[in-house]
């Protein structure tokens, strides 16, 4: 078994890391910076940074915050939201990201992923997607930032991204997100079937019994997870250490 990975993640909205459940009801939590040097120091194995409005706002992402992060870190850290053109995705390896994260722009713009995969490698190229399981039994894709539904269905969708070149997928399921019930293990074990590329499993995570599912029954290459790292409520070593007592081979 390849090492798995943790992954703390920070949705950024106006410069402070903010949560929410099922993509609502959001609040602040810290400020970014200050954040992912404590995660740093206590184990993360990477960091992703999430500019949860600046698709819907038609923002660009904040560089300078992107520049005072990797001032502070010493970890691999990616970052998305709002990177709609190779300039953007410029303005932040220059920066000091390690990779970029696209959702909304590889949904409206599918040769965008092709075009960042040719430019930068694959490695750099993170596509995330946000889906629900609706009532038709279906997962669909959403864009900027969850708001609005699309005529894509997952799974078709992941297959595409692979072969338009990105390097890893992050899924994000839209019905577990923030609800602490554990990961979506069902599509995450069929993707990782159905894909050669990373998969970071995102949204649910509660207990540290969740990442031992989500690495054996979901087969994921990584977990990502927020309020339980932002309120203290499973420190990262501890939960390393409860994965290595459990057979998981982790970083």
């Amino acid at each position: 078994m390849l090492a798995k990975r943790i992954i703390p993640c920070l949705d950024i909205r106006n410069g402070q890391t903010v949560k929410g459940v099922n993509f609502v009801d959001i609040r602040e939590v810290g400020d970014p910076v200050e954040l992912g040097a404590k995660y740093a120091r206590e184990g993360a194995d990477e960091l992703v940074y999430l500019d949860i409005t600046a698709s819907f706002e038609e923002r660009k992402l904040f560089t300078d915050l992107v520049k005072r992060i990797a001032l502070h870190l010493n970890i691999p850290f990616t970052v998305g939201g709002g990177i709609n053109e190779l300039a953007d995705a410029d303005r932040l390896l220059s920066a000091g990201a390690d990779k970029v994260s696209i959702n909304t722009s590889a949904v409206l713009k599918p040769d965008f992923i092709t075009e960042l995969a040719e430019k930068y490698g694959s490695q750099f190229v993170v596509c995330a997607v946000d889906a629900k399981l609706e009532s038709d039994g279906k997962w669909w894709v959403y864009i900027n930032g969850g708001r609005k539904k699309m005529d894509k269905e997952l799974y078709s969708w992941l297959r595409e991204v692979q072969e338009r070149g990105a390097g890893e997928i992050l899924f994000t399921s839209m019905n577990h997100d923030g609800t602490k019930n554990g990961y979506a293990n069902e599509p995450l074990s069929k993707l990782s079937e159905m894909l050669s590329i990373p998969i970071i499993a995102s949204g649910g995570a509660g207990e540290k019994e969740h990442f031992v599912d989500v690495f054996t029954k979901g087969k994921a290459d990584a977990a990502l997870a927020a309020s339980i790292f932002h309120f203290n409520e499973i420190p990262i070593q501890e939960l390393k250490d409860y994965l290595k007592k459990n057979k998981i081979s982790i970083r």
